[in-house]
């Protein structure tokens, strides 16, 4: 019997000149599944394909399903380790099967994916690396993302200067967890480096089986591969990253060590911003702490209480302030009060606001001469040649008996509010001329005697000038804080304070306003009830 392959014809059934040399792989099949002709690079691509043969069993299986489902669109498989993309062409009671070899375009396209997916994850761990600003939620984040998205296990670990190393370590599909190691780094080769800032030892060089066992998150199970990995932060290094992957993976690949790298590097400019962030934090709280308003108290048989807002809510410090000194005089041991208000708002204001505090700590001596002390003060503002300028009062409290001898000094600052036991409001007889302005200056102190219950309230121009109301334009003005104290009569200090700032505050609403400070000076008076509840501090009693 003659062999179908030997006596069917060489040349295409659909005679196309060109077609059995044609570069393209292409075969002609019947209805009936029996191959009528094929080129030289069908013959090449399916070996045992010949004319007269049945196309199953000769040609790839998901060409030979699709021509037996009578398919007239495009499918697509593989031959060996190529693509191939078949597009039929029905004539008559046959198709003609071209082959586009489709290997290098689906590679091209897989590549630009696995690119496009990386940025997008590049992207992504960048913003949620910079989402917070705290060291050891970033070194989470960080160790999260590596896990779940580099290898099977991810060890983040900050330089320390200490011995111990902050680290967090995070298997994929669980929760970060802290630790501080004491370790020596270079019991895991590359590791010691990292943490300098050195380049990465390549993961071939790196034996898994000599890891050190507190790499290994417990019951990881055996390593098939490790890479080490600086984190480099701004100018010094934020850190190292090491990846895991289990003995039963593909160990990483050139490829995957570079986009370690890549996430390494937006790990590390994270964490050296979070450190560097923690580090301004720290510095700017030591600051704060003296630029902040102290705790008041009462202090040598005197009851005071202060109240600060600064004109930016965000803010927590400004131009306005308030101190009270204890201070030995001619007349024995005093209290100087002083409250002021620098020109101008926010951080330079403050600024201003610690050299004068500064200042009048150093001029405690002279305490008992208001006018020589605010002259001092003057001429140390004129030398600085600072063309800001501050107004102040100065309270001399000294006990006698049950009563408060006060000595009030302003300068160029609203007169202090008495109030009497009976509600009685009085302005201090006091004025002088602005600190930091003229070359001298002048002043008039006030004497007021404080029976027990009564209030002596210094206040900056803050509180009087804060705009709001109904309308939203009316100033707060002296009338409504007369009307305010005068409510706060027998009152503790605290409770006076808080009623003037709180008054002062719903006035304005969410308007704008100054700087606004008060300070109450109060001759204790027996007993106070409880305000509220039974708690806080209430009114006086007799």
């Amino acid at each position: 019997m003659a062999d179908p392959a030997r006596t069917a014809p060489a040349v295409a059934v659909d005679g196309t000149p060109g077609w059995a040399d044609a570069p393209v792989a292409a075969l002609v099949a019947d209805d009936a599944g029996v191959i009528r002709s094929l080129n030289e690079a069908a013959r090449l691509l399916f070996p045992a394909a010949a004319p007269g043969r049945p196309i199953a069993g000769t040609v790839a299986d998901w060409l030979a399903g699709a021509h037996e489902r009578g398919s007239a669109t495009v499918v697509r498989g593989e031959v060996g380790e190529r693509a191939f993309a078949a597009h039929p062409i029905p004539h008559g009671d046959a198709v003609t099967w071209w082959l586009l070899d489709e290997t290098d375009a689906r590679s091209a396209r897989d590549a630009l994916a696995r690119e496009q997916e990386r940025t997008t994850f590049l992207s992504d761990a960048s913003a949620a690396l910079l989402g917070s600003l705290n060291l050891d939620r970033c070194m989470e984040v960080a160790a999260r993302l590596a896990a779940q998205h580099l290898a099977d296990a991810a060890l983040v670990l900050a330089p320390t200067t200490s011995g111990t190393f902050p680290a967090v370590s995070c298997v994929r599909g669980g929760e970060p967890a802290r630790a501080r190691l004491e370790i020596d780094p270079d019991e895991l080769p590359g590791l010691g480096e990292a943490l300098q800032g050195f380049p990465p030892v390549p993961s071939r060089w790196l034996d898994p089986d000599a890891a050190p066992r507190w790499v290994l998150p417990a019951g990881f199970g055996p390593v098939g591969s490790i890479v080490v990995t600086p984190l480099p932060g701004h100018g010094v290094p934020a850190g190292a990253l090491v990846l895991l992957r289990r003995g039963d993976r593909a160990s990483f690949t050139d490829q995957e060590e570079l986009f370690a790298r890549l996430f390494a590097a937006r790990a590390g400019a994270a964490m050296s911003a979070a450190r560097v962030f923690a580090l301004q934090a720290s510095i700017t709280d030591t600051l704060m702490r003296e630029l902040l308003p102290p705790t008041l108290e009462q202090l040598g048989g005197v009851e005071f209480a202060g109240r600060y807002r600064p004109a930016r809510d965000g803010e927590r410090i400004g131009g306005d302030f308030y101190d009270v000194h204890s201070a030995i005089t001619a007349d024995g041991d005093e209290s100087l009060a002083v409250l002021g208000d620098v020109c101008g708002k926010g951080l330079d204001a403050a600024v201003l606001t610690g050299k004068i505090r500064t200042t009048l700590r150093a001029l405690l001596p002279m305490a008992g001469d208001h006018h020589r002390l605010l002259d001092l003060l003057n001429r140390t503002l004129g030398d600085n040649n600072d063309a800001r300028y501050v107004t102040l009062v100065l309270a001399s409290a000294r006990r006698e008996g049950a009563d408060v001898r006060l000595r009030v000094t302003c300068a160029g600052h609203p007169p202090p509010l008495i109030v009497r036991a009976d509600g009685r409001v009085e302005e201090a007889e006091s004025q002088g001329s602005l600190i930091g302005v003229l070359p001298e200056i002048e002043s008039v102190s006030a004497d007021i005697t404080l029976r027990p219950g009564e209030t002596c309230l210094l206040y900056t121009d803050g509180i009087i000038e804060a705009r709001g109301g109904p309308l939203g334009d009316a100033m707060f003005g002296e009338e409504r804080l007369k009307q305010a104290v005068t409510e706060c009569a027998n009152m503790p200090a605290d409770a006076v304070v808080e009623r003037v700032q709180m008054l002062a505050s719903q006035w304005i609403g969410r308007g704008t306003h100054d700087d606004m400070a008060v300070l109450a000076i109060i001759a204790p008076r027996g007993q106070h009830l409880a305000a509220v509840g039974g708690h806080g501090r209430g009114r006086y009693t007799a």
